[in-house]
């Protein structure tokens, strides 16, 4: 393992290098900036990642001389993770005159109680930088994890449109040498910090990482930190040891190989979502409605599968597609399927100091067919409450294969045996759908709680196979991009 002598915190605020020694590990960005810096425009309305007033964008070096920008919560973003990179508030906005957004936001009227605008500020700035506001909808999908209390959308998405027609300033030499100089200030080897007790390790190589986790195996693994987070604001536990996997360059890999991909654990879901619209559009589609934006540009591939969430978006599709997982602990590699990690409700398959390395898709053959919705109650930036996936392998008409897994209606992402066995060897049409619905009741005791009753997943459930018959048939072709809890339970 490399050396890890201890460090201070090294980053830029603001355009300004900061050093920081004695805060705890688990401080939030956050709470820095208002507490210690005194820079209260990020603002705290929710402390868990979900209605986007704290937004602040962050810089890293790109690996190719230059920045990856994104926008994130700093409410559930760890201090020591800026260690190397670059930080920027709503207070550095405009700091050479006015900017283009703070006008159209004055022009637009798109500020009402004020108490959410710096949130959309930042996160209307990281999209023009990035490139990512073409059109109306564009601006609307960057802006699903702002809420907004007065109900002000219009107007902000109005300055959303006016700002992106403006265009970007050229800063790729400024970039490179930010870049250089955050190079420089993460330093070599494993990054290691302590004080108040506790401890954070930041590795930047694989190796590293099995090493640092062999030696500390009751560390918790840290990414995105958009579900530890909430360990800290939420439940307030005591977290003494963490290993941050996010700037494991090994891990942020997107790979093609022949017929298959392969995802690294750290790649993002904002990074992951095209390489899987690849695989079919219904993934893509899912991943926009994943959270918002900044959670998105935070979240990873490999914590989404980790946390064994019965209610996570993503396993049951991979599951659905056949995915492997892949974990190493030290030297040692394993693969198992997906679906074989999750034993139980809060227990997986993963021994002490082992992680998740990657994950493979296989993509789908010519004739398989696949389909992928997600239910809830709010259309973005909300928890599912039935996650459904289904990927059919016809012959013929008959269906020689079927994978059909589901979220939300087990303690697990599970797949469902009686329900697929009621389509093998049979024609894929209403007589089967019919007897695989019936054994949906048999495959599930789906629970009742605040997302759902018992009989509204199952339905739902049910439902959403007979959708995905009647699309194949041709006999539907919109799709229900638009719908909602209400809605879904409707279908015949």
């Amino acid at each position: 393992m490399a050396a890890t002598d201890l460090r201070t915190i090294r980053f830029i605020l603001n355009g300004e290098e900061r050093s920081v020694a004695g805060a705890p590990p688990t401080t939030t960005v956050l709470e820095y900036l208002r507490r210690t810096e005194r820079l209260t425009g990020t603002k705290e309305g929710c402390a868990e990642g979900d209605c986007g007033a704290c937004t602040v964008l962050i810089a890293e070096p790109d690996g190719a001389g230059g920045l990856h920008r994104r926008a994130v919560n700093a409410c559930i973003q760890f201090l020591p993770a800026m260690n190397g990179r670059a930080v920027e508030t709503v207070e550095h906005l405009g700091r050479d005159g006015v900017h283009p957004l703070q006008q159209a936001m004055v022009e637009k009227h798109a500020s009402q109680c004020g108490f959410c605008t710096p949130g959309f500020v930042m996160q209307l700035y990281a999209g023009w930088l990035t490139g990512a506001m073409s059109d109306r909808q564009s601006v609307k999908d960057l802006v699903a994890g702002n809420l907004c209390r007065c109900t002000g959308y219009g107007p902000i998405i109005d300055a959303g449109l006016e700002l992106a027609a403006c265009p970007v300033p050229d800063t790729a030499e400024a970039d490179a040498g930010l870049a250089t100089r955050l190079a420089e200030m993460e330093g070599k080897g494993v990054f290691a910090y302590e004080a108040a007790g506790g401890r954070w390790y930041a590795p930047t190589n694989v190796d590293d990482l099995a090493d640092t986790y062999a030696a500390h195996p009751d560390a918790v693994l840290v990414a995105g930190a958009t579900d530890v987070g909430l360990w800290v604001t939420k439940q307030h536990r005591d977290l003494p040891l963490i290993i941050d996997v996010s700037k494991v360059r090994d891990l942020t890999m997107v790979e093609e190989r022949q017929d298959k991909l392969y995802l690294g654990a750290a790649v993002t879901h904002r990074m992951a979502r095209e390489a899987l619209s690849g695989v079919h559009p219904d993934l893509g589609e899912m991943l926009r409605r994943f959270a918002g934006y900044q959670i998105r540009n935070a979240g990873t591939v490999g914590g989404n599968i980790a946390n064994g969430s019965p209610i996570g978006d993503l396993p049951p599709c991979l599951i659905a597609l056949g995915s492997r997982l892949f974990l190493r602990k030290g030297d040692g590699i394993r693969a198992i399927a997906l679906e074989d990690f999750f034993i139980d409700y809060g227990r997986q398959d993963r021994e002490p100091g082992e992680f998740v390395a990657a994950v493979e898709v296989p993509r789908l053959a010519d004739n398989q067919r696949f389909f992928a919705y997600k239910i809830s109650k709010r259309f973005d930036s909300d928890i599912s409450a039935v996650m459904a996936a289904f990927r059919l392998t016809i012959d013929g008409e008959i269906v020689s294969d079927a994978r059909l897994a589901f979220g939300g209606m087990a303690g697990t992402p599970r797949r469902a045996p009686k329900a697929e066995a009621a389509l093998i060897g049979r024609r894929f049409g209403e007589a089967s759908v019919a007897a695989a619905m019936a054994a949906l009741a048999e495959d599930f005791s789906p629970l009742t709680d605040m997302r759902a009753s018992d009989s509204y997943r199952l339905k739902s459930a049910q439902n959403l196979l007979k959708r995905f018959q009647l699309e194949q048939a041709g006999e539907v072709t919109q799709r229900i991009a638009s719908w909602g809890l209400s809605d879904i339970a409707e279908v015949a």
